[in-house]
């Protein structure tokens, strides 16, 4: 399952946010460090195309693909080096595959700031440079114990000491390890150390409710702009998404029609949460692809670029080691002849094999043999 992090300072807006993706009831009363020991929470990831298949098929039974978030505590200046509660927290973040960073956006004399004014471009840095720090520690206690061994020609040594080298170079440039073009062979060997600047990174920029529907202000500009001078340097792929957590909790409380009627007065075609979730899915590099039949409709989810066999294998390690090949069409086809018969009988139904890449909204039937 994948899991992405909420990182922020504390009274940011992180456990709201939590508290309305997940309706788990977190804290978030208005004091630093209120989340201690990080909340989880698994979220059905939005996806109106599993609804069809589903009618379609008339499925007994509709199985959404899932992602998890982690409500990860308020990181203060001076984390790295044990601040607040600093080094527990950047261990929680070092479990998740991505890292959701929110910074408040909205001004609240109520809700105190914890540094006195609000300025996310200003958070943003603060927290990164946490990051960065602890990755730095990190590297070069490894590369002390590293360059010994690589001194005596060992040659695992010896690869481990140039992809540690790569790292450090950008770490005291000031860029996350993840802007360093790695080759495939250097994946490996990084992958051991859960360096936190390696994770891909989602801003979601918390505004208040005077904001919407366009969730421009002069908070959100300007974090536009660091994060847009940031992607350009180091040539990464940046998002930023919008959202008001109060609102989002709100809209929580309603009905399904009346929050329908509610998003359609404030000028909104979704929620907050439904687009963060995409977001999210989209930093990851996720395609989803569809099982259905008499009993079920299920959303699977695999890497962008995975093979056929590769997809039968999210389902059961034998699908992938017995595979033959995949009855494959996309939604959209799907949809149009309206069942899995009538795609055999006109002929739309594909046949792919082992070296199929699957697209994303596929639909797919696994023959396999073992």
């Amino acid at each position: 399952m994948l899991k992405v992090g909420i990182v922020g300072l504390p009274n940011v807006g992180k456990s709201s946010l939590f508290n309305a993706l997940t309706a788990a009831g977190a804290p978030s009363e208005n004091y630093p460090f209120c989340t201690v020991e990080p909340n989880v929470g698994t979220v059905e990831v939005p996806d109106v195309r599993l609804d069809r298949i589903h009618q379609l098929a008339e499925s007994k039974t509709r199985v959404p693909t899932v992602i998890q978030f982690v409500d990860i505590a308020g990181l203060v200046e001076g984390a790295s080096e044990g601040e607040g509660l600093g080094n527990k927290f950047l261990g929680n973040i070092r479990e998740v595959d991505a890292i959701a960073h929110v910074l408040r956006c909205f001004d609240d004399e109520d809700i105190t700031h914890v540094l006195g004014n609000v300025d996310p471009a200003r958070d943003r840095d603060i927290v990164e440079t946490e990051l960065a720090l602890s990755d730095l520690d990190t590297v070069q206690r490894r590369l002390d114990k590293v360059n010994k061994k690589a001194k005596s020609g060992e040659k695992d040594a010896i690869r481990e000491q140039a992809v540690l080298e790569k790292a450090l170079a950008a770490l005291e440039a000031g860029k996350p390890v993840r802007a360093v073009n790695m080759s495939q062979d250097d994946l490996p060997i990084l992958k051991g150390f859960q360096l936190l600047t390696t994770k891909p990174v989602l801003y979601v920029a918390n505004v208040g409710e005077a904001d919407l529907p366009d969730a421009e202000n002069e908070w959100t500009r300007a974090l536009r702009e660091a994060v847009a001078a940031d992607a350009a340097e180091l040539q990464d792929d940046e998002a930023i998404v919008t959202i008001c957590s109060a609102l989002e909790s709100e809209l929580l409380e309603m009905e399904s029609d009346d929050r329908q009627l509610f998003l359609d007065e404030m000028g909104l075609s979704e929620t907050g949460l439904n687009r963060l979730i995409r977001a999210a899915y989209d930093l990851l590099g996720l395609v989803t692809f569809f099982t259905t039949g008499e009993n079920e409709t299920r959303a699977w989810t695999v890497r962008a670029g995975s093979s056929a066999p590769q997809a039968a294998g999210t389902i059961h390690s034998d699908f992938e080691r017995g595979f033959i090949r995949a009855e494959t069409i996309h939604v959209d086809e799907f949809e149009s002849v309206g069942s899995w018969k009538s795609a055999r009988d006109t002929g739309v139904l594909r046949s792919e094999g082992k070296g199929y890449t699957v697209i994303d909204g596929d639909i797919m039937l696994f023959r396999f043999n073992v």
